[in-house]
């Protein structure tokens, strides 16, 4: 699932590639990737993009015409979504209802006839578009909590937060009414990078075990970020899985100490670990198979 880093890179990227031109066409395949009405999509069609902005993974893409603002076309990536830039689209318009990954396309007025499309490998069909007059009305983006790169964020602010939250503190770094951006892959890292057990209740860390949190939280943002900054849309997922550490490597060894990094399963996903840097040396029960075999 692309996570903070990788939509702030997307949204630096769009910025570059979309900011000034019109879109001439916005071509639904899979309907049930729309999830509001009015406006409809066409609304944005001979507008100008005006802007792009990122709220939490959400993208929000501002139009403009004649000085008046637009709608929003605003794209949630969810968890097998992706935009794939195109600096010529196929001649041949999408057939809507056809099979295949093919979501949406948008395109330019470009003589050489570009855009992005919208894709979502998989089963579970869970990539959103909005079309809004401001991106508060999506309802995602109403609850997001604070983004935690946002300078206003501090490291007091972290720790009132976490006061009141009697979960793991996994679970709290992945809440995005909590925190906008962070998921399954960054919070794992995260936990890492603080040496951290991700199922620590986030009301019992101590002031100097929140602020070491904080830091590393924002550092292993900060870093994903820089990593995937000025990189094109189709390498990103790539940069991100190459600077993870311990998430999607279980039983591989730890960076930092060589122990072999575990995995347990989580809410409606799994967690990776390294015991040695993380739990001292214990391997975590995985509470939902033991669940399973009683």
């Amino acid at each position: 699932m692309p996570e903070l880093p990788e939509v702030e890179a997307l949204r630096s990227f769009l910025t570059d590639h979309l900011v000034g031109r019109t879109v001439t066409r916005a071509m639904p395949v899979a309907f049930h990737v729309l999830k509001t009405y009015d406006p409809p999509l066409s609304a944005v069609e001979g507008r100008a993009v005006s802007g792009v902005a990122r709220h939490g993974k959400f993208l929000d893409i501002a139009t403009a015409e004649d000085g008046e603002e637009g709608p929003h076309l605003v794209i949630h990536l969810a968890r097998a979504g992706w935009l794939r830039w195109h600096d010529a689209l196929p001649k041949a318009p999408p057939r809507p209802g056809g099979k295949g990954p093919l979501a949406l396309r948008v395109a330019l007025d470009d003589d050489a006839g570009g855009g992005f499309d919208l894709t979502e490998q998989g089963t579970q069909k869970r990539l959103a578009v909005y079309v809004v007059r401001r991106p508060e009305e999506v309802p995602g983006i109403a609850r997001l909590g604070p983004d935690p790169l946002d300078p206003a964020f501090t490291p007091e602010a972290f720790a009132a937060l976490l006061a009141g939250e009697r979960r793991q503190i996994k679970g709290v770094l992945r809440d995005q009414s909590v925190l906008a951006g962070v998921g399954n892959a960054y919070s794992d890292e995260i936990l890492h990078a603080a040496r951290m057990s991700p199922y620590r209740l986030a009301a019992r860390l101590t002031h100097e075990e929140a602020a070491g949190l904080y830091a590393a939280m924002t550092a292993t943002l900060r870093e994903a970020v820089e990593r995937s900054r000025g990189l094109a849309a189709g390498r990103l997922k790539a940069e991100k899985k190459s600077g993870l550490r311990v998430h999607g490597r279980t039983g591989q060894p730890c960076p930092v100490c060589g122990d072999t990094i575990r995995e347990v399963s989580f809410a409606d996903s799994s967690l990776q670990y390294c015991p040695a840097c993380q739990t001292g040396g214990k391997p975590l029960a995985d509470r939902r198979m033991s669940r399973l075999l009683k």
